[in-house]
C-alpha cells in the first residue's frame, strides 16, 4: 500500500561543515526503511567533488551520495545549480548538470541572474516534488548571512516555497552552540522562523544526559524544540562533501603496509576516488604535498584537478613534481587519474582558454599521450574491463579535455561500445579519465600485486559495505531523535 504524501524536510545549519549532508542521508534511508519514496534536493552546492548522473549530466557528489542512501538513481533535479572553483576568485557554473560558463564570485553572487536561477531551482524542486516524498532538503553554509539572504536561493527562500518543516544543525563539538543557535534563529524574519520546527545537536562527545540542561536552555531560549542531540562518531563511514575532511588524512608512511600517498593539488577534485582504497586493510594512504612524504611511498597517484594547468605550475614549482620524477625513476608506482592522466602526459594545451590565459604547459612526460582541454564536458557513467580481468568494472567520466596517443596505444580499459580509456605503460605507471576505477577489486589488487602479495577479501564489496553504512547512521539517528515529533511535522493537512 502507498503511504501518504508527506510534506518536505529541510536541514540547515549555523555555519558549514556542522553534519548537514550526512544527516541528510541519514533521514533519506530512514524514510526509504520505513517505506517511503524519498529524493535529496540542494538547490545549490558548490564543491569539487562532482557525480555524472545516468543520463550522462552533472551533479553535487553529496546529493548522489544521498540519493544512494535514498535507494534512487541520482538526478539533477536534486541539485541544479553546481559551482565547481576553479580559482580563488570565479567558478564554473553547472545548471542543470550542464556547465553554462564562468563567473567570478562577486558577479554571481551580486549580478541580477540570481532571480533566473532561483526560478530554475523552484522548477527542479516541483518536478522532484512531484515524482517522490517526501522531499529531503539540504541547506548551505548558514541561515543568517545577512549581507547574501535576499539573493539567497538555497536556504529559507527555498524552505518557504517548498513549505518544507526545518531543522536547524549546530555543531556543539566546534563550540559556541548556545550562541550559534540562538544567534542563527534570532537573526530569521518572522515568516522564515515560522519555518524552524526543531533543533539537532549535532557532534556530541560522551553522554548526551549530561546536555539536558543545555537542551531545556536552549528551547527556553529560541522558543524552538530541541529534537535530537546527535553523537559524535568516527566508526561509520559516510563520504565526506568536500576536502575540509582531508585534513584529517595528512598522515604519512608506515612500516608493514602498502604506502600510498595521493598528491594534495590545490584544486583536487573527486578524493571519492580513493575512499575505498583507503579501507584496503593492505593499505595506508595519506595526502601530501611534501616532497620527503612522496618519497616515502610506494604507489604515487596525482588525482583530478578543477583547474589542470594550474596545479600543474604549482607541483613543479614546489618540488613535488620531482619527487614524482624521482618516485618513477626508483621503481615506484606512478598514476593519474582524469587531471592526473593529463598531467603525466607530454603536453596541456588551452586554445580555447577554458582553464586560462596559458594556451599549452608541458606535462611530466611520464606518459606518451597530448591534452587539448576543450570547451565541451564530457560526464558519463561507465561500465569497462580492466586490462586482462573479466571482472565487469565500473567507473565514471567528468572532464573537458580530449587525450591522444603518441605512437601505438596501449589501452587501461575497455569500453562495452568498443572506445578504450588511458594509457598503460606498465604495472607501475598508468593513467586513466575513469573516476572511481580504484573501487573495483580488480584494479586494486593489481595496483598492489608488486608489493603484497595479500589479494583483496573476495567477499568485500564496497557498495555492500556502503549500504551498510547508511543503515548504521539511520540506527543512530533514530536511537538519538525524537522521530515521532519529525513525522508529525511532515503530515499534510487539508
Amino acid at each position: 500500500m502507498r503511504l501518504p504524501k508527506l510534506r518536505p524536510i529541510m536541514f540547515v545549519g549555523t555555519a558549514s561543515d556542522v553534519g548537514k549532508s550526512v544527516i541528510t542521508a541519514g533521514f533519506c534511508r530512514i524514510f526509504k526503511q520505513d517505506g517511503y519514496e524519498p529524493a535529496p534536493f540542494k538547490a545549490q552546492n558548490m564543491s569539487l567533488n562532482s557525480f555524472a548522473t545516468p543520463d550522462g549530466l552533472e551533479i553535487g557528489r553529496a546529493q548522489a551520495v544521498q540519493a544512494e542512501a535514498a535507494g534512487i538513481p541520482c538526478h539533477t533535479d536534486m541539485n541544479p545549480v553546481l559551482l565547481k572553483p576553479t580559482n580563488d576568485k570565479s567558478s564554473q557554473v553547472i545548471l542543470n548538470g550542464k556547465p553554462i560558463g564562468n563567473q567570478s564570485a562577486y558577479d554571481y553572487f551580486m549580478g541580477n541572474d540570481r532571480s533566473e536561477l532561483f526560478a530554475a531551482v523552484k522548477q527542479a524542486f516541483d518536478r522532484l516534488s512531484s515524482r517522490y516524498s517526501p522531499v529531503v532538503m539540504e541547506g548551505a553554509g548558514s541561515i543568517s548571512e545577512l549581507n547574501l539572504k535576499h539573493r539567497d536561493i538555497t536556504n529559507l527562500r527555498m524552505a518557504l516555497h517548498a513549505g518544507a518543516a526545518t531543522y536547524l544543525i549546530g555543531d556543539i563539538d566546534r563550540g559556541g552552540i548556545f550562541g550559534s543557535v540562538y544567534g542563527s534563529i534570532a537573526l530569521l524574519t518572522p515568516e522564515e522562523r515560522q519555518c524552524i520546527k526543531g533543533i539537532l545537536v549535532n557532534k556530541f562527545r560522551g553522554d548526551s544526559r549530561l546536555f539536558e540542561d543545555g537542551r531545556r536552555m536552549l528551547e527556553e531560549l529560541t522558543g524552538v524544540p530541541v529534537v535530537g542531540v546527535l553523537p559524535y562518531f568516527r566508526d561509520i563511514f559516510i563520504e565526506e562533501e568536500d576536502s575540509v575532511s582531508l585534513e584529517n588524512k595528512y598522515r604519512s608512511a608506515v612500516s608493514g603496509k602498502v604506502n600510498v600517498a595521493v598528491i594534495l593539488l590545490k584544486r583536487l577534485s573527486n578524493f571519492t576516488d580513493f575512499d575505498r582504497l583507503e579501507k584496503d586493510p593492505r593499505v595506508n594512504l595519506y595526502y601530501t604535498n611534501q616532497p620527503d612524504e612522496i618519497a616515502k611511498a610506494d604507489i604515487v597517484i596525482l588525482p583530478g584537478s578543477k583547474n589542470t594547468i594550474d596545479d600543474l605550475l604549482t607541483i613543479k614549482n614546489n618540488g613535488v613534481a620531482q619527487a614524482i620524477y624521482t618516485a618513477h625513476k626508483n621503481g615506484k608506482t606512478v598514476i593519474g587519474i582524469c587531471g592526473g592522466y593529463q598531467m603525466l602526459g607530454e603536453t596541456i594545451e588551452d586554445p580555447d582558454h577554458v582553464e586560462g590565459s596559458i594556451e599549452a604547459v608541458p606535462g611530466l612526460g611520464l606518459l606518451p599521450v597530448r591534452t587539448i582541454l576543450q570547451p565541451t564536458k564530457t560526464t558519463q557513467q561507465q561500465q569497462f574491463a580492466f586490462r586482462n580481468s573479466s571482472e565487469t568494472c565500473l567507473g565514471y567520466e567528468i572532464h573537458m579535455g580530449h587525450t591522444t596517443v603518441r605512437g601505438e596505444v596501449q589501452p587501461l580499459a575497455y569500453l562495452p561500445d568498443g572506445r578504450t580509456d588511458g594509457y598503460f605503460l606498465s604495472s607501475k605507471c598508468w593513467g586513466t579519465y575513469l573516476h572511481g576505477i580504484l573501487d573495483n577489486n580488480a584494479v586494486v589488487d593489481e595496483l598492489l600485486a608488486d608489493y603484497t602479495s595479500q589479494l583483496s577479501d573476495q567477499t568485500f564489496d564496497f557498495r555492500q559495505f556502503k549500504d551498510q553504512q547508511y543503515d548504521r547512521l539511520a540506527e543512530v539517528i533514530r536511537a538519538n531523535v525524537d522521530m515521532d515529533q519529525i513525522y508529525a511535522s511532515l503530515q499534510l493537512t487539508d
